[in-house]
């Protein structure tokens, strides 16, 4: 990652730099909730537009906090996977989404396998990468 473009030392304007847009956020969290495609992505309740989810892909990416991965050669497709880094945010996550739930009326309620999670549980190939873990998808997500 480059150390470049950062407005001060500060860490909390530092990593405001690198996620803290209206979007970063909410992928991730699509992601934790485990939608790996550009169209699951796309798909979920916030409704992206294509060309924003994009930009954000590149720069969770360029950032370290995802790795884009190929699925399909012809035509090319990929799908996006957190890595260490980027598991590493779930606590800030749920802290956001606990003071929403607590704070702001009618918030969906934190489902167990989020408010509970660690981020150990979403490194790459650790449980969240096993098929059989349970969750909302994105789309009608509880999150």
């Amino acid at each position: 990652m480059m150390e470049t473009g950062f407005r001060s030392q500060c860490p909390i304007a530092s990593a405001l730099d690198l996620f803290g847009d209206r979007w970063s956020l909410v992928v991730l969290r699509t992601i934790f909730a485990g939608a790996r495609r550009f169209g699951e992505l796309a798909g979920a309740s916030e409704r992206i537009s294509s060309n924003i989810l994009a930009d954000r892909l590149e720069r969770l990416e360029t950032f370290g906090l995802i790795e884009k991965r190929p699925y399909q050669q012809a035509p090319p497709r990929h799908e996006y996977r957190l890595t260490r880094r980027g598991a590493d945010l779930l606590p800030v996550l749920q802290a956001l989404a606990r003071w929403g739930v607590e704070h702001i009326p009618e918030r969906w309620s934190l489902p167990p396998w989020f408010a509970e999670g660690r981020p150990e549980d979403f490194y790459p190939d650790g449980p969240a990468s096993d098929p059989s873990r349970t969750g909302s998808g994105p789309s009608g997500s509880s999150i």
